[in-house]
């Protein structure tokens, strides 16, 4: 007696998006601001090629021009591309904006971790420090570092500036990373580390750590949006960056009120790079926090 074959099943598996095309898709306010974010970086990068002038160019003759075919965005009141300088300027906003990022969230996180792991009375000293420093806004308590350090100039970077806007986001990434370590401290592989002798820093930085660098990215990009705001603001009031270096809060300062009826060119586009930029990173960094939540993606 013969028996049919059973008939074969074949199964089709999906094929799998890249990561950044799944994120692009999943994000599409994520993905716009990345663009904008890559234009920047580009237009840092490449700025001499780029920009149509010298940006510390001064010309007299085309003091305060209106935009137009030469000029695109006009001149200021020294007769400088202000397109060349705000192309100029994403390389100051860009470059204290990701140095004090990284700065402040690496520190943030390392102190996050270290007051999860020991508990008891090192846990409650280090989120006592942490609580003196959120008390303060942030901008205060960068014036207040710039004021006191003043100004440590090293290979054309302001090291006492960067230190003040990094400053400010240390006890914020702290108690994020502090949180997501407390529940890792608690998981049997962490006790199976104790257990085995393994030391302090070795289950600090093999086992806990590497678990908490989702929330340690997300809110390293999330904080350069900060930093670009807070290095406007500090250039803005004198106390950062200082001319002729091209910087958007610069910018905004030299258009003070003897210019801004004549020349509202002057505020206006200097405004909506620091606005676009900030809005950029915020768009960014919110839909990488959704797109790495495990629960969001389900």
């Amino acid at each position: 007696m013969s028996t049919a074959a059973a008939p074969t099943i074949t199964y089709k598996v999906p094929k799998r998006r890249h990561p950044v095309l799944q994120f692009m898709v999943q994000q599409p306010l994520g993905a716009g601001g990345l663009v904008v974010i890559v234009v920047m970086i580009v237009c840092a990068l490449f700025a001499p090629w780029v920009a149509p002038y010298d940006p510390l160019t001064v010309n007299y003759s085309a003091m305060l021009a209106a935009p137009s075919t030469e000029h695109w965005l006009g001149t200021d009141s020294f007769g400088r591309d202000v397109l060349s300088r705000i192309i100029y300027g994403s390389r100051t906003a860009l470059a204290i904006g990701f140095i004090a990022s990284f700065w402040g969230s690496t520190v943030g996180a390392v102190i996050g971790v270290v007051s999860a792991y020991f508990g008891g009375k090192t846990d409650m000293v280090i989120q006592r420090i942490m609580d003196v420093l959120l008390s303060f806004p942030i901008i205060v308590l960068a014036i207040t570092v710039v004021a006191v350090l003043g100004k440590n100039i090293v290979l054309g970077v302001d090291i006492n500036l960067i230190i003040a806007i990094g400053l400010p986001m240390v006890p914020k990434v702290a108690r994020v990373v502090r949180s997501s370590a407390l529940a890792i401290r608690e998981l049997p592989y962490v006790d199976a580390a104790r257990a085995a002798g393994y030391s302090h820093a070795r289950i600090i930085f093999r086992h806990i750590a590497p678990n908490v660098v989702a929330p340690y990215l997300i809110m390293i990009t999330a904080f350069v949006a900060q930093a670009i705001l807070a290095e406007a603001s500090l250039s803005f009031l004198g106390l950062g960056v200082t001319e002729p270096t091209p910087s958007w809060g610069l910018m905004l300062s030299g258009a003070d009120a003897g210019f801004y009826q004549q020349a509202p060119w002057m505020i206006v586009f200097p405004g909506v790079a620091i606005s676009l930029a900030v809005f950029a990173f915020n768009m960014f960094g919110d839909s990488l926090r959704d797109w790495l939540d495990p629960k969001i993606k389900l």
